[in-house]
């Protein structure tokens, strides 16, 4: 037999949908992404002249407290809301694959704020904070709560975490009830048939033939907190003052506001975080841990 192969002929309809869709993507993305990453290296304020500054903007950066606020309160509600909805998915995973009655159509239910939009939830939160908790404080005559928490400084941000959870929670929930559902039943048996008790099977045996989901979630949701915006704007718009403004929030307002370059540099480091992040995910997933 003979020992050369035959190098396989690629279909030319594969490259019919590849190069639109790399033109696209490339027109889109890839060449305003360049151009902006030069344009952080400059003094434009987006339109008219400018001039080529260096690393000027990215040494501004790393002193300036807004900048730095904005970060830390970004990764700290990112943070907590990876926790609360991996912690919430999970164990509402754990119930929906349970031998309960109606198991499909509460998934159904569970899954419906995944399609609704993250500016409308806001609204509908706001509004509850503002007027129907302190309204409820006041009848029950509970000091703190007549007061919006979205008016403190202090707890605004626990009302970031609790809306965004809300919507992030379907999405995680489903892909833990895929990692669920793919644990042979047999480990299952066998585990009662030595006397192992329901708490020591989901210690010893659910948790860590799911860990990869575990990881997937935590890596994809802190990921997709990091870029949060739209609950934000739509519960406290950064406030009060600048306490909940985002890193995305300041990147917008300053393209708003004639600091184009500043807050490209911005957007710079940002993508480098997140670039940071997805490999981090990619070492994890690798291995013993891909699903």
């Amino acid at each position: 037999m003979s020992t050369i192969t035959r190098k396989r002929r690629v279909e030319p309809l594969y490259y019919l949908f590849l190069f639109p869709s790399l033109i696209l993507f490339t027109l889109a993305i890839t060449v305003p992404g360049i151009v902006g990453i030069f344009y952080s290296f400059t003094d434009s304020i987006g339109i008219g002249d400018w001039k080529f500054i260096g690393l000027t903007n990215y040494r501004a950066l790393f002193s300036d407290p807004a900048i730095l606020q904005a970060y830390l309160f970004t990764f700290g509600i990112a943070i907590a809301t990876v926790i609360v909805v991996n912690a919430v998915s999970f164990l509402l995973a754990l119930g929906l694959t349970a031998r309960i009655r109606f198991k499909t159509a509460l998934r159904a239910v569970f899954v419906i704020p995944m399609v609704i939009s993250g500016i409308i939830i806001a609204y509908v939160f706001n509004f509850l904070f503002s007027n129907s908790l302190p309204a409820l404080g006041s009848a029950l005559g509970i000091d703190w709560l007549e007061t919006s928490i979205l008016a403190n400084p202090n707890l605004a941000w626990t009302a970031i975490v609790a809306v965004t959870a809300w919507q992030a929670i379907p999405s995680t929930m489903l892909i833990y009830i895929a990692g669920l559902l793919s644990v042979p039943g047999d480990v299952y048996e066998a585990a009662d048939i030595d006397g192992a008790s329901k708490f020591q099977q989901l210690t010893r045996i659910t948790i860590p033939l799911v860990f990869g989901y575990v990881v997937i979630n935590m890596i994809l949701g802190l990921k997709n907190f990091l870029n949060a915006y739209d609950i934000i704007v739509g519960l406290t718009n950064g406030g009060p003052g600048t306490a909940t403004r985002s890193i995305a929030m300041t990147i917008i307002a300053g393209f708003n506001g004639g600091d184009y370059a500043y807050q490209m540099a911005n957007a710079t480091i940002f993508f480098i975080i997140a670039i940071a992040i997805a490999v981090l995910q990619l070492s994890l997933t690798r291995g013993r841990n891909r699903i």
